[in-house]
């Protein structure tokens, strides 16, 4: 996304002092708008060796991945973390480890990090927030389906956990 105007003056912001295109300057207060990527998070939840995913509504809809959310201004990334799957799977969920990181490129109006935790918690996972859908799956239920991941990284993942022998 290409913003035209200094957030801080309202003025003009130019590319041609800095020649960086994610760095435009204000021609009138010299601030400088570096658009960094915004932080996603997710949680990889293992049961009887698969993984919990969910089928997504509005953006992406009908395509598949690992339940997640981005990280509030003001979050810790943990806490994001609980507070996303709670509003989308209704489970309190524990978190492990950090299993993965990797940068999203997928979507050129939006650069994010996503930070994939294992993650543990009781009861049965029903679809709220922004899934219809939620269930457990192994890898090779996913290459014989026609299910389709919204995100490239939940791929790399899934295989990594596949890969671990973590999910069949």
């Amino acid at each position: 996304m290409r913003y035209q105007h200094c957030p801080k003056c309202g003025g003009h912001l130019s590319l041609e002092e800095t020649q960086d295109v994610n760095r435009p300057k204000c021609t009138s207060c010299g601030f400088v708008f570096f658009q960094n990527p915004a932080v996603g998070v997710a949680a990889i939840l293992i049961r009887d060796r698969k993984v919990l995913l969910g089928r997504r509504i509005g953006s992406y809809s009908g395509t598949w991945c690992i339940p997640c959310g981005y990280v509030e201004y003001t979050e810790d990334v943990r806490d994001a973390l609980v507070r996303e799957m709670k509003e989308e799977t209704g489970l309190d969920f524990d978190l492990g480890d950090v299993f993965a990181v990797h940068s999203n490129f997928h979507n050129p109006a939006q650069h994010t990090v996503g930070l994939w935790f294992l993650a543990q918690a009781e009861g049965d996972p029903m679809p709220l927030d922004d899934l219809d859908q939620v269930g457990f799956f192994s890898f090779e239920d996913l290459e014989s389906s026609d299910m389709v991941l919204a995100f490239p990284t939940d791929g790399l993942v899934l295989k990594s956990l596949k890969d671990k022998g973590l999910i069949d």
